[in-house]
């Protein structure tokens, strides 16, 4: 008689939504439930998450998959999320207020006083990564000054997933790659005790939880929580790691010298290095991933989809499927007909490779005959230009792997192959954040015989889309072009952003 379809949990708690997918030892998705959370924003720059709605947004998500897989046997779980920000939780568990998330910009300026007294270069002296706004060290101060007694009540500053996996085992820990982001030096692999000193929050260095191995089991689902959720009783939960780090185990990228990209709303190129030492440049963001001395480096642009969003608004596509949009663009020959897109649409400016607040999207090399199709074109072309300067920065060879919603576009992810003359090569599986979480989860538990094997029996179908030596060449001068009438502009952003801000006012 078959037994019962033995299945691990993986969930992914992102700024706007959380799910949960359920995988079978095959990696073979048998359930997914989805909610949507909100961000609370005020004009001061804040972005804030109530704890408890997230809580309840995952537990909703988790009871959904439990049902839907009706009697297959659930072995292990794992909990992945957003990172950075600031969940603060009292001794007895309860939030001190609501969670300050990443991309909160209320210490704007008292970054920049940590710039200029040398404290932020102490952050990167020790973590190997720049110091911002939405980070524990600044948004800890940040909060206490605005409301006295905050740093007073918390008991221990957790991350996303970590508040998700504390409620589910009561057990309070993070991990390496969260701690990263914090406090710890990611040379050595521990919390930097130099730094507390330098920061002066000596007194932060006892409130930290603990720092867990991703792929060791942080605690067990309680007897009451497993209740009200349906789980077993016991559950083993896996440490797991931030959202970014995770997407690469699920994308199987384990190894020294792999990479990896996520093409979604912000972009995101990863390799991993045996150490520290490896780090390529200052502007990256460096993660210790807990396997040994590796790190994982990465740039971070702000150049992803929601350009593409903006030119399908712009030329009046709302209503139109992106296959029927991108049939104008496969029609034009590479190069756009000598139309250049520069891919800096965020109102925030550029952070990598490259960082500059007053960063700004341009198209170049527009006549009066210059088509839909070719504007079209244009875009994806300026996105895998910025993508091909990140991975050129980090000294990536060989084929990379992708995922993000902008790898559901093969015009995409064909233009970057011939961009970057490079094999791309896309998971035909989405949730790749929790299949990684997943993946741990299996090797925690004895499932695989290492993260690597479980990795590789997880791994869905993938696709690959392989470079043109003729388009390469071609594209090789377009790049250089994209670079030269970058950096002829780049002078002139302040003023373009002053007219802008000028516009503005006046519009109000």
């Amino acid at each position: 008689m078959q037994g019962r379809t033995r299945i691990i949990l993986g969930v992914d708690a992102g700024t706007t939504s959380v799910k949960t997918v359920a995988f079978d030892l095959d990696g073979r998705i048998v359930g997914v439930s989805r909610s949507s959370v909100r961000v609370l924003r005020g004009d001061d720059g804040r972005a804030e998450a109530d704890m408890d709605h997230i809580w309840d947004a995952a537990a909703a998500t988790i009871s959904a998959v439990v049902e839907e897989i009706g009697d297959a046997e659930i072995v292990a779980m794992g909990v992945t999320g957003q990172g950075d920000g600031a969940w603060l939780v009292d001794a007895d568990g309860r939030p001190v207020r609501n969670a300050a998330l990443w991309l909160d910009g209320r210490a704007n300026e008292r970054l920049e006083t940590w710039t200029a007294d040398g404290r932020a270069s102490a952050v990167h002296d020790a973590t190997g990564s720049p110091l911002f706004a939405g980070a524990l060290p600044l948004l800890i101060e940040e909060l206490d000054a605005a409301e006295p007694g905050v740093r007073a009540r918390t008991a221990t500053p957790l991350n996303c997933k970590d508040w998700l996996r504390f409620r589910l085992t009561g057990v309070r820990a993070t991990d390496p790659s969260e701690a990263s982001r914090t406090y710890l030096d990611t040379a050595t692999g521990r919390y930097s005790e130099t730094l507390f000193g330098v920061l002066g929050q000596e007194g932060m260095r006892e409130r930290l939880a603990p720092v867990l191995d991703p792929q060791s089991i942080a605690g067990h689902v309680e007897p009451a929580v497993a209740a009200s959720l349906g789980l077993p009783p016991g559950l083993p939960v896996v440490t797991g790691m931030v959202d970014t780090a995770a997407a690469g185990v699920g994308l199987g990228v384990i190894d020294d010298g792999r990479g990896y990209a996520i093409l979604g709303t912000t972009g995101l190129v990863g390799v991993n290095h045996s150490s520290r030492a490896e780090v390529r440049t200052s502007s990256s963001i460096v993660l210790a991933t807990g396997r040994g001395t590796q790190v994982l480096e990465s740039q971070a642009p702000m150049t992803g989809t929601p350009n593409l969003d903006w030119v399908r608004a712009t030329l009046g596509f709302d209503d139109a499927d992106w296959t029927v949009i991108e049939e104008q663009a496969v029609a034009v020959p590479p190069g756009s007909g000598g139309v250049i897109y520069l891919p800096y649409g965020s109102p925030s400016g550029e952070r990598a490779p490259f960082h500059d607040p007053d960063a700004s999207a341009s198209w170049l090399g527009m006549s009066v005959t210059t088509s839909t199709g070719q504007l079209l074109r244009s875009v994806y072309e300026g996105l895998a230009y910025g993508l091909r300067e990140c991975i050129e920065t980090l000294g990536l060879e060989g084929p990379l792997l992708v995922c993000g919603g902008g790898s559901d576009s093969d015009l995409l992810c064909a233009i970057l192959a011939d961009v970057a003359a490079r094999d791309i090569v896309r998971q035909d599986e989405p949730e790749v954040g929790a299949r990684g979480v997943a993946t741990l989860a299996m090797a925690a538990v004895g499932l695989a015989d290492d993260l690597t094997d479980a990795a590789r029996r997880l791994a869905p179908a993938t696709s690959v889309f392989r470079p043109d030596q003729a388009r390469v060449a071609l594209y090789d001068d377009a790049y250089a072009l994209f670079l030269a009438t970058r950096d002829a502009l780049r002078p002139h952003w302040p003023g373009l952003r002053r007219l802008r801000e000028h516009a503005l006012t006046q519009g109000r």
